[in-house]
């Protein structure tokens, strides 16, 4: 099966020195940023569009270290109620360089609107149980519906597959979000990416989520939570984040003036290497369940554990991801 690395967190290296990171780890499968939060580091956007020549190059940066690239990703927030805000065009965009490049799954998020038309700011309505925020709920999905029929209709053209990574913070946010939003565009060429990490921390058991969605799932991550003591007296839902100024460390741009936040300390959970929030019997049950949807389902590790740097990080996470394959 496909078990990679998303190259964000290679992020200051070549992607010459990316790859050969990604080889030296035993792995087989790349996932490349193309755009939203992040700018397309190892991707060169306007070379790639204009010459048949330079794809087949850059392809061929990766067969040749038994690689394959398979998946972008510009995860952002397309719904984002301010003109001009880029993601969208990003993700348009994103759809046709796949294309171009015979990629077939492209990573993204729903995004999320304003609360009102005319707002200037995004909402995240997660738990509607008083009518004025049913008012909320309905408006942004009337906002989300037309822009992802649009989208399905051109990935549908494209021959690309739009995987929704389930992100609190956007409309979609769970399995039965993305079950709406697929009925909502009759979706022949958008369905799910599953990252668990986002499940943990909501209770969600991403295995029985995978057996949910099916074959709603596109792509996969391979990305770990820990939940921290402080849940049992913050919860979950834990708003402690903090603003982050340009020059302090953490500051990280993305995308339309916005910024990364702070996080908490003492925080109610936190991302981590694979195995340090789940043990690998649990990595396997979920690549045997990827499995049993699509053979061919990549699984692409995403590093973001602050804990450990950026090659022991991918080191561990992939030891264990590659553990886990090996006791299917």
């Amino acid at each position: 099966m496909y078990i990679g690395v998303y190259n964000a967190c290679l992020g200051d290296k070549s992607l010459a020195e990316a790859l050969d990171v990604i080889k030296g780890l035993g792995l087989n499968s790349v996932e490349i940023n193309s755009g939203g939060f992040l700018p397309p580091i190892h991707l060169p956007v306007a070379e790639l569009k204009s010459s048949e020549d330079a794809r087949q190059q850059y392809l061929g940066e990766f067969e040749s270290r038994g690689l394959t690239l398979t998946a972008l990703n510009c995860n952002g927030n397309p719904l984002f109620p301010t003109e001009g805000f880029p993601h969208a065009q990003d993700l348009i965009d994103s759809i046709e360089l796949a294309s171009l490049l015979g990629v077939k799954r492209l990573v993204t998020m729903s995004g999320a609107p304003g609360a009102e038309a005319g707002g200037k700011h995004m909402a995240w309505n997660v738990l509607p149980w008083w009518s004025p925020l049913l008012d909320v709920r309905d408006y942004q999905w009337e906002v989300a519906v037309p822009f992802w029929k649009d989208i399905q209709a051109r990935a549908a053209d494209a021959n690309v597959r739009v995987a929704i990574e389930m992100h609190p913070g956007n409309i979609v946010y769970n399995p039965a979000t993305m079950h709406r939003l697929a009925e909502e565009i009759n979706a022949t060429h958008v369905g799910a990416e599953m990252d668990p990490s986002h499940l943990f921390w909501q209770g969600i058991d991403p295995v029985l989520a995978l057996k949910d969605l099916g074959s709603l799932v596109y792509c996969s991550a391979a990305k770990d939570t820990r939940i921290n003591e402080a849940a049992k007296v913050n919860g979950v839902l834990d708003d402690r984040f903090t603003r982050v100024a340009e020059g302090e460390k953490g500051y990280l741009p993305l995308g339309g003036g916005t910024t990364l936040s702070g996080w908490p300390s003492n925080s109610s959970w936190d991302f981590v290497a694979i195995g340090k929030g789940h043990d690998v019997a649990f990595w396997t049950e979920f690549l045997r369940t990827l499995q049993e949807i699509d053979p061919d389902l990549p699984c692409n590790i995403e590093h973001e554990d602050a804990e450990l740097g950026q090659l022991e990080g991918l080191e561990f996470a992939a030891r264990n991801m590659l553990a886990a394959e090996q006791a299917l």
